[in-house]
């Protein structure tokens, strides 16, 4: 069988392409199979594929998950740091907002789109660019970022974000998470994140902070920082598992 595999970040980069195609004896397969087919038909990967991430159809994938032919797979480093989730008929209404965009964002409607009669408080957390990183590998003075998503999965894992949220501060009602992607100069707003809930001692703060703190763990974003001599793409550090779906 023949599988089709979307490539984000450096592993894009190594491969000049952001599609690759490997050819495999068994259908369906697994991960690990599928990796070392990558690895053996397109050598600039190898490397990368150590420390790389797999998603089957939008899911973070084990070394045994089976892949078949008809499977959405894709491979990306770390991630750097929409739809509305299921919710019983009987709970009182959860409005969310999740967004990845070029467009620039909006905070006043996102705002609106959280409050109603029952809401006293929104808190919400936004990122900039920097102009000046000061970290080891980096350029010394930023002149924009390049962001980049894989899209279809980076809301679907916004909505799990609510989810989590919710099991966590039951109080909290509204939850918005967008991240902007494409390039972006200095000053410019990058992430938002925003809860309601009737009060401000309900879990609002400690739920903004759980969503920005995960959506750098599991939402697949990445950013490249770009300065005068030279870029480097950065990867995070968590390595989502199965439990993470």
């Amino acid at each position: 069988m023949e599988i089709e595999i979307r490539l984000f970040a450096t592993l894009k980069d190594r491969a000049q392409s952001d599609r690759i195609r490997v050819a495999l004896p068994a259908d369906p397969t697994t991960v690990a199979a599928l990796l070392d087919a990558v690895g053996a038909d397109y050598p600039a990967l190898a490397p990368a594929l150590r420390s790389a991430l797999v998603a089957v159809n939008r899911a973070f994938a084990g070394s045994e998950t089976p892949v078949g032919s008809t499977d959405e797979v894709a491979i990306f480093p770390p991630v750097s740091g929409g739809s509305v989730p299921d919710q019983p008929a009987a709970e009182p209404a959860r409005p969310t907002y999740f967004a990845v965009t070029d467009a620039t964002l909006d905070i006043e409607a996102i705002h609106a789109r959280l409050t109603g009669p029952e809401i006293g408080a929104v808190v919400s957390f936004t990122g900039f660019v920097r102009g000046r990183t000061q970290r080891d590998g980096l350029p010394s003075e930023t002149v924009h970022l390049d962001y980049e998503a894989y899209g279809a999965m980076a809301e679907e894992k916004m909505a799990q974000i609510a989810r989590e949220i919710w099991a966590r501060w039951p109080e909290v009602r509204g939850v918005a998470l967008v991240q902007r992607i494409g390039r972006l100069g200095v000053g410019e707003n990058t992430t938002f994140v925003a809860c309601a809930g009737a009060h401000r001692d309900i879990g609002v703060f400690e739920a903004a902070r759980y969503g920005i703190d995960r959506l750098k763990e599991i939402v697949p974003v990445w950013k490249k920082e770009v300065g005068a001599d030279r870029s480097v793409w950065i990867e995070g550090h968590y390595r989502p598992t199965m439990e993470d779906n």
